[in-house]
C-alpha cells in the first residue's frame, strides 16, 4: 500500500469520526434506490464499525420491499469476502477486522445491490476503502450488481488516485441525499 494512500485513509477516518461524533445525521433512503427495490432480490448491507455511516434505513426499505438481505463473510484475512443470507435477529459471529457477520453456515447469495461502506469517494464516484481489497474484488465477481457507497458528505473528496483493479461505484447517498457521477 502506497504511504499517500495509508496517510490518505488516517486523514479521512479521521474526518469521519469528527463528524460522527458531532452529528446525528441519518442516511434516508434516496427515491433512486427505493425504485429499484423489488420483492425477491438480494440486498447487501453491512454492520458499520466504529463511524462508518450507518445503513439500516435502506436495509429496512430493501426489506420492507420484500429483498432477501445479505452481509459481508470474511473467513481469513487472506480469502474473499462472500455474501450470506441474513434476517434481522439472526446471531452475528465475529469476524476479521471488526466486522459482525452470519454464521458460515448461512446460505450464500448473490446480490443485486451492494450497499457498500467507504472510507472515502470522489467526483467519479471512486472509492477508498479500507485498503484489503475485498469489495474490489466482490465487485468483479458480481458485475451486474449496483454498487450503492454509503457515506457522510464529509467523505467526499474531488478526486481519489486509483488502482487498476479499483471498482467505482454507481452512486453514493450521504446524509444530504444521492450523488451520482
Amino acid at each position: 500500500m502506497s504511504e499517500d494512500k495509508k496517510a490518505l485513509r488516517a486523514h479521512m477516518r479521521a474526518e469521519r469520526d469528527a463528524f460522527a461524533m458531532q452529528s446525528d445525521s441519518v442516511i434516508v433512503p434516496p427515491a433512486d434506490y427505493l425504485a429499484r427495490l423489488r420483492e425477491g432480490m438480494v440486498v447487501a448491507s453491512y454492520i458499520p464499525v466504529g463511524s462508518e455511516a450507518d445503513p439500516t434505513p435502506l436495509a429496512a426499505a430493501a426489506r420492507a420491499a420484500g429483498a432477501t438481505l445479505a452481509l459481508p463473510h470474511v473467513e481469513r484475512r487472506d480469502g474473499e469476502m462472500r455474501f450470506l443470507a441474513w434476517i434481522d435477529n439472526d446471531p452475528l459471529a465475529p469476524g476479521a477486522y471488526g466486522i459482525r457477520q452470519p454464521g458460515s453456515d448461512a446460505p450464500e447469495v448473490h446480490p443485486d445491490i451492494v450497499l457498500t461502506p467507504l472510507v472515502a469517494f470522489d467526483d467519479a464516484l471512486n472509492r477508498l476503502g479500507q485498503g484489503a481489497g475485498y469489495y474490489d474484488r466482490a465487485f468483479a465477481r458480481l458485475p451486474h450488481a449496483w454498487r450503492l457507497g454509503i457515506a457522510w458528505s464529509v467523505q467526499q473528496l474531488l478526486m481519489i488516485d486509483c488502482d487498476p483493479w479499483d471498482v467505482p461505484l454507481h452512486a453514493v447517498v450521504t446524509e444530504r441525499g444521492m450523488v451520482r457521477s
